[in-house]
């Protein structure tokens, strides 16, 4: 009886110990899990479709759910072979972040590169947060599919090249897509010859602007006005512009082909646009034609628009070529009609291309010869005479 009672007493003993040891390795099984639980790394996409060679950058919360603020460290705990990835926080690399109790905020952002020969297929990255005895994981899953409509980050223009005077304004119509999971600001620049500008609007608005922000996966679109300068010379003209954020630059290249300025000024030496004239007898005027444009022009013709019966003629009436920035010195001889009375006329006379033309409206003044004023003085003295004599001879009768 009493080997009975023994035996008992030995088995529960090994019973409550069994259940002593169970109940310890629940306990200290249950501190890890409730320290793990104290600190959760998340973004909020986890998972994105990418394209090879493209820039990314997620944006991490910190949540820290124990009764203290701790230090936590940042890792990566895997990344695919080939590809970049790193902690930045403040405009700079970050391997640490405090984490305060009970907050959850956006601490840190990973940022990450993907080759540019990356084959198609699924990709993980894993991250870690690590500090006062607590621990976090979060994967991120990286697809790269041919059919993935998302690509890299861009700065495209349509119609990129275009073509007009020196005194065009062009308008280039520029789309920036930010293919990032995060809010992107850009900081846009221009490198323009000297003399130029240029200058970026959103589109549909008048407010010129120097940043701009894109939301993740989201697009902006901007016009880029360019102006050149007066005095430029025809020819092909490159103008970089960039879109820069913390975590890419974007490029893109806009061409202005300037096919010339053309504008000529018809004048004389002086700038007098009068002169005198008499009636029957030619005078010579000195006219000057001006190329006031940065390319050569061909096969200029002179003409004139006189009053009836006048003639105008050049001594040179077609110019073959007329150099950028020359002058050309041209008589023109002008012949008032016989019978025009004396008195103020309008003479127009023109030089034109097929590219541009100039016209000066010139005042003349004509005179009458001088014998026709004596033959009038003679006729009218010869008839005071007749009228004179008939008086005297029959006046008295």
């Amino acid at each position: 009886m009493e080997k009975t009672c023994s035996h008992q007493k030995t088995v529960f003993a090994k019973r409550l110990f069994a259940a002593l040891m169970v109940a310890v390795l629940l306990c200290a099984a249950a501190v890890p899990s409730f320290a793990a639980g104290g600190l959760e790394l998340s973004t909020t996409y986890p998972g994105i479709s990418v394209s090879a060679g493209e820039e990314l950058s997620f944006s991490l919360d910190l949540s820290n759910a124990s009764s203290s603020g701790c230090n936590v460290a940042l890792s990566t705990v895997s990344l695919p072979e080939g590809w970049q990835g790193y902690f930045t926080g403040n405009g700079g690399q970050i391997s640490h972040v405090y984490a305060k109790s009970g907050e959850n905020t956006a601490v840190a952002n990973f940022n990450v590169t993907v080759p540019s020969d990356a084959q198609q297929g699924t990709y993980e990255i894993t991250l870690n947060a690590s500090g006062g005895g607590m621990s976090s994981n979060l994967v991120l899953e990286l697809v790269i599919d041919e059919n993935s409509t998302v690509g890299a980050s861009s700065l495209v223009t349509e119609y990129e090249t275009q073509e007009g005077s020196a005194s065009t304004s062009f308008s280039f119509n520029t789309t920036i897509t930010n293919n990032t999971p995060n809010e992107q600001s850009y900081s846009l620049s221009a490198q323009a010859p000297s003399g130029w500008t240029v200058s970026f609007n959103p589109s549909g608005e008048s407010t010129q602007v120097a940043a701009i922000d894109v939301p993740a996966y989201g697009s902006q679109g901007l016009t880029v006005a360019v102006s050149p300068p007066q005095n430029v010379e025809a020819g092909e003209y490159e103008i970089p512009i960039s879109a820069i954020s913390s975590s890419e630059t974007l490029s893109s290249t806009l061409t202005v082909v300037i096919t010339g300025t053309y504008d000529i000024t018809l004048s004389t030496p002086s700038g007098l646009l009068s002169f005198d004239a008499t009636s029957n007898k030619a005078t010579d005027v000195t006219l000057t034609i001006t190329n006031n444009g940065n390319v050569d022009l061909q096969n200029l013709n002179l003409t004139s628009s006189a009053p009836t019966d006048w003639t105008v003629t050049f001594s040179e009436s077609s110019i073959d070529v007329l150099e950028a920035g020359s002058t050309k010195e041209v008589t023109a001889t002008v012949t008032p009609a016989k019978d025009s009375l004396s008195g103020d006329y309008v003479m127009t006379i023109t030089a034109s291309g097929s590219e541009t033309s100039s016209s000066a409206e010139f005042r003349v003044s004509v005179k009458t010869e001088t014998i026709w004023g004596i033959v009038g003085l003679l006729a009218i003295a010869a008839a005071a005479a007749a009228l004179s004599y008939v008086f005297r001879k029959y006046g008295r009768r």
